[in-house]
């Protein structure tokens, strides 16, 4: 076995999962910041122009891993459009109607449901196992958010209508994350920039209809700038960890967003600290440990199956014969025959059994 082969692809998907949660939980009290004062939809159109512009700038860089990915295809296009309108329009439009009339650290926190919710859905929808370590790292955290979330309880001044619209906004990224599970393979610009692009489009129509103000120019650049990091390069990691471990996986280990989130509006002045915070952290470190550190592997067989993915042919799956020969990671449509193996794995398109 190679050393590709041999690395597991658990410790990889969750370094993934984790800057992904790093770049999204940053940029949620900036959310706040720049919407205060902007439409929700205008500011959810001008996230996720910005995320398109990211994916648009970087479609010229075609090396590496990025070259070999496959494309979109039209035959996708329905769950692109259900994608974008759950995670381009729905989900920022709550986020960024609940985040101005709430503290941040309260708006942070309330993301992590998120993550519980997409571990639900990818079970239920997915068939996605939820062993005593993924579920000892979904109660720590959950533990955490809900010790958090106590603490702050009665901040938003609109009593719970602000908060329920941050809850929207998890539900919606959460069926945003289950109906992208089967993008994970295809390349990550181009989920990005069709999500990005329909979502913005979608949105600012709506806040036409609406009559929602124009943002000044301050706001209009904070926010594309906001969504080009937080949901343009931050979804295209999150992509790629979903392509190693699995949506259930990646969902509960971007639990870590919010608290990364409450921290940066701690340090911006729009939070406070306690007791109750330093147990809350300790409780989230718990479960992102125990997901970084899991170990799943065991005797599986995979069915025969054909599609097309970026891959290796030293990775023990992909031992099609190449003519000429071809190294490295490519992209084209192949065949796999029915085997059985042991080897670290996470549920990827390749292992969706249910344990």
């Amino acid at each position: 076995m190679s050393s590709h082969e041999a690395e597991s692809p658990l410790r990889a998907g969750s370094a993934l999962a984790l800057l992904s949660a790093a770049l999204f939980g940053v940029s949620i009290p900036f959310v706040r910041r720049f919407s205060t004062g902007v439409g929700p939809f205008a500011a959810a159109a001008l996230l996720y122009a910005g995320a398109a512009l990211a994916a648009l700038a970087s479609q010229s860089a075609r090396a590496g891993a990025w070259a070999a990915d496959a494309p979109l295809r039209r035959a996708s296009l329905g769950r692109v459009v259900a994608v974008a309108v759950c995670g381009a329009v729905i989900a920022p439009a709550c986020l960024a109607w609940g985040l101005p009339r709430t503290n941040a650290t309260l708006g942070s926190l309330l993301l992590a449901s998120e993550a519980m919710l997409t571990v639900i859905l990818a079970r239920v929808f997915y068939r996605e196992p939820i062993g005593a370590r993924v579920a000892g790292a979904l109660v720590a955290i959950g533990l955490g958010a809900a010790i958090l979330v106590s603490r702050d309880a009665g901040v938003s001044a609109t009593g719970a209508l602000a908060p329920l619209a941050v809850l929207a906004a998890a539900l919606g990224w959460a069926a945003d994350n289950t109906l992208t599970r089967p993008l994970a393979d295809v390349d990550p610009r181009h989920v990005v920039l069709a999500k990005g692009a329909l979502g913005a489009a979608l949105s600012l129509g709506v806040a036409f209809v609406a009559g929602e103000t124009v943002p000044s120019a301050h706001a209009a650049a904070g926010l594309l700038a906001t969504g080009a990091l937080g949901y343009g390069v931050s979804v295209r990691v999150y992509l790629q960890a979903q392509r190693r471990i699995g949506a259930g996986r990646t969902g509960s280990i971007f639990a870590v967003a919010p608290f990364l989130g409450a921290v940066t509006a701690w340090l911006m002045g729009d939070g406070v600290g306690d007791v109750r915070t330093v147990v809350a952290a300790a409780l989230v470190a718990v479960g992102v440990y125990l997901h970084v550190t899991e170990q799943h592997g065991h005797e599986h067989a995979h069915g025969e199956m054909e599609h097309e993915h970026a891959h290796r042919h030293d990775d023990g799956h992909h031992d099609h014969v190449h003519d000429p020969p071809f190294e490295g990671e490519h992209s084209h449509v192949h065949r796999h025959a029915a085997v059985k193996h042991v080897h670290p794995h996470g549920p990827d398109l390749h292992r969706q059994h249910s344990r």
